[in-house]
C-alpha cells in the first residue's frame, strides 16, 4: 500500500475529512502530531508521499518560539530538492514558500477568514490534480500570514481577490495550497471561537462564519474529494517509477 507521511502540526487541524478521502483512495497514512511531541522522520525514504496541515503558528516564527517547525521545515525543503510528492495546506504551504525561496509575511489586507471561493489560473487547467476542478471551487479560509512571493520557479493555480498566491506548484509533484480542503463544521466552529481577531476583520459575526461554512463543506467534499484521490493517483504513479 502507498504510504503518506502526515505531519499534523497542530492539535486543532487534522487531517480529519482529507484523511478519509486519501484512505478511501487506497493511501496508508503515517501520523505525526509534531506539537504533541511526535517525532518526524530524518527523511522521506519509508514514505511514499508527504502532507503538510496547518495551524496557529505563524511560518514568520523562529525556532525559539516554534521549534516544531524546524523538522517540518527540513522535510519540506528534501521534498522540493526530490521533487517528491507533497500536499502542503494553510501554514505548510507558507512554510513550503519559504524553503523554496518565496516569502510570507502579514496579510497586508487583514486575515482572510470563512468559506470563500478561489479562482483557477489558466495554468491550472493543464495541471493534472488541479484541471478537473471547477473555475470557482468552495473553500475555507483562515489564515492571518499571506504568501508574497511564490517559491522559486512555481506555477499559480488559483487566486482570490484578497490574496493572489492561493495555490501553486513546484516541479511535477509538489503542491501548496494556502486555504483548507481538510476541515470538518466542529473543526471551523472552534477556530472561530479561538481566533478573536480573525472572526473581528470578517464582515460576518462568529454564527455567520459557521453558519456558511457549514453551507460550504457538502461542496467542499464533492470538488475536493475527488482532488485528493487524484493526488493520490500522482504519488501513486511516482511511487511505481521510483520502484521500477
Amino acid at each position: 500500500m502507498t504510504r503518506l507521511l502526515v505531519a499534523v502540526v497542530h492539535h486543532t487541524d487534522p487531517v480529519a475529512r482529507l484523511g478519509e478521502w486519501l484512505v478511501d483512495a487506497g493511501m496508508e497514512l503515517d501520523e505525526r502530531h509534531v506539537y504533541s511531541g511526535d517525532e518526524l522522520p530524518a527523511g522521506l525514504d519509508e514514505h511514499d508521499g508527504l502532507v503538510v496541515l496547518g495551524g496557529p503558528q505563524s511560518a514568520l516564527d523562529d525556532e525559539q518560539t516554534s521549534p516544531e517547525l524546524a523538522g517540518v521545515r527540513t522535510l519540506l525543503k528534501q521534498a522540493l530538492a526530490a521533487d517528491f510528492p507533497t500536499l502542503a495546506i494553510c501554514l505548510g504551504a507558507q512554510l513550503l514558500a519559504q524553503v523554496g525561496g518565496g516569502q510570507v509575511r502579514e496579510g497586508v489586507d487583514g486575515p482572510e477568514v470563512g468559506a470563500l471561493l478561489v479562482a483557477k489560473r489558466d495554468a491550472a487547467d493543464k495541471d493534472p490534480v488541479f484541471g478537473p476542478l471547477p473555475l470557482s471551487p468552495d473553500v475555507l479560509q483562515f489564515h492571518h500570514d499571506e504568501i508574497s512571493l511564490l517559491p522559486t520557479g512555481a506555477v499559480l493555480l488559483a487566486s482570490s481577490p484578497m490574496y493572489a498566491n492561493q495555490a501553486f506548484r513546484v516541479g511535477r509533484h509538489v503542491y501548496g495550497l494556502q486555504f483548507h480542503i481538510e476541515t470538518t463544521p466542529e473543526i471551523v466552529h472552534e477556530w472561530a471561537e479561538r481566533d478573536v481577531v480573525g472572526v473581528a476583520a470578517s464582515p460576518y459575526d462568529r454564527e455567520t462564519i459557521c453558519r456558511l461554512s457549514d453551507e460550504a463543506h457538502p461542496y467542499i467534499e464533492e470538488t475536493w474529494a475527488p482532488f485528493a484521490a487524484r493526488f493520490a493517483d500522482l504519488v501513486r504513479a511516482h511511487a511505481a517509477r521510483q520502484a521500477a
